[in-house]
């Protein structure tokens, strides 16, 4: 792939996140807005490396399409960005892959290995956080260009048991790279800002990459000839990584607390005031006139529901007439609350007769107490 067309590529994959989160804006949140921090490592594994040349050419096990390849190795990350609070991330990272060199496939020739293959490099990614509506779990997709480097650590390449001819190459041979990024965060409960991540990331390098080195081989009677100068080439570069990291966005406010409950409703305090009446009477005393203009006074300053005014007798006199002598005298103390100022829908008037006595008595007993009139302001 000529660095036009991976330019190009790089290019498509960014213009496709960025399509992503314009599509989804207005359907999902990111979680938070501001700077942040991210740090993540994990397992990595290189799809086996074609190699494109060995220059000068020479008889050996390069040839005829063969492919490195290498051992299950690692890598490690660290990023800074900015979330829009839209769901769009931007970031700048850097990065480190490491494996051992551990096969060459593609030829029949016996041989043994070692060295270490090690790619890093940095990345301008475009992220976008997903709001899937489960506050414990948000889904991100990114994708990012930038360029890395590919560094051969003493590549060698014997035949088997140690025999010759023996490869040797060293050297760093840089290029533009492009990944896709899928991962799941986990915002941690009770930490504002930090989230756990776990993530899968697919890292290409382009255009190729070339390593100086030597060749020793077999001469005359098993002699060593050389050694002779050589260059590797190697094709595009191809990583595939899982990571586990941590995630801390600067500046996240924890979330308000739940409204506290509504106040249960507090009964409204009642006022009451007792209006008493000669024996047989239900004509209004002094005394009687002024509780009663109390009372109205009184209705003016709070507010009330209602004003309830109930009459009541002593046991003296027949229970029939007892309970029209109470209605009487509760009717008297609402005309007086009226002529007080008091409106008259506000007032319900009733007699109970001889029950309810404020003193105990027996049957005919003319007790002062019980001749009584109650106003009660609710």
């Amino acid at each position: 792939m000529t660095f036009k067309r991976a330019l190009l590529a790089g290019g498509v994959i960014a213009s496709g996140v960025m399509a992503t989160g314009a599509w989804c804006g207005a359907a999902y949140a990111q979680p938070f807005q501001g700077l942040y921090v991210n740090v993540d490592g994990g397992f990595n594994w290189r799809d086996g490396v074609g190699v494109s040349s060995v220059l000068p050419t020479l008889p050996g096990p390069w040839v005829g399409g063969s492919r490195i390849q290498g051992a299950p190795g690692w890598v490690a990350l660290g990023s800074a960005g900015y979330g829009f609070g839209n769901g769009l991330r931007l970031e700048l990272e850097g990065n480190y892959r490491q494996s051992d060199f551990n096969k060459l496939t593609g030829t029949p020739a016996p041989t043994s290995t070692g060295g270490q293959f090690r790619t890093y490099g940095v990345m301008a990614n475009a992220m976008f956080d997903l709001d899937i509506g489960w506050p414990w779990l948000f889904p991100y997709l990114g994708g990012g260009a930038g360029y890395a480097w590919r560094d051969a650590n003493n590549i060698g390449l014997t035949g088997a048991n140690g025999t010759l001819p023996l490869y040797n190459f060293s050297g760093t041979s840089g290029g533009f790279a492009a990944q896709a990024i899928a991962g799941l965060s986990f915002p941690v409960p009770n930490v504002p800002g930090l989230s756990l991540t776990a993530e899968y990331r697919f890292l290409a390098v382009f255009g190729g990459a070339s390593f100086d080195g030597t060749v020793t081989e077999p001469g005359p009677g098993g002699k060593p000839l050389g050694p002779f100068r050589q260059r590797l080439a190697l094709n595009n570069e191809f990583n595939n990584g899982v990571l586990l990291g941590i995630r801390y966005a600067f500046g996240v406010q924890p979330p308000p607390p739940p409204p506290a409950p509504a106040p249960m409703p507090v009964a409204a305090p009642t006022r009451s005031y007792l209006v008493f009446f000669d024996w047989d009477k239900a004509t209004l005393t002094t005394r009687a006139r002024q509780i009663i203009r109390e009372a109205a006074d009184a209705s003016t300053h709070i507010q009330y529901t209602r004003i309830e005014v109930n009459g009541y007798t002593d046991t003296s006199g027949t229970p029939r007439y007892n309970q029209g002598l109470s209605v009487r005298r509760a009717e008297a103390v609402a005309a007086e609350l009226v002529r007080d100022g008091v409106p008259r829908n506000a007032i319900t008037i009733q007699g109970f007769g001889e029950t309810h006595l404020l003193v105990p008595t027996a049957a005919g007993v003319r007790e002062p107490q019980n001749r009584r009139v109650e106003i009660i302001i609710r």
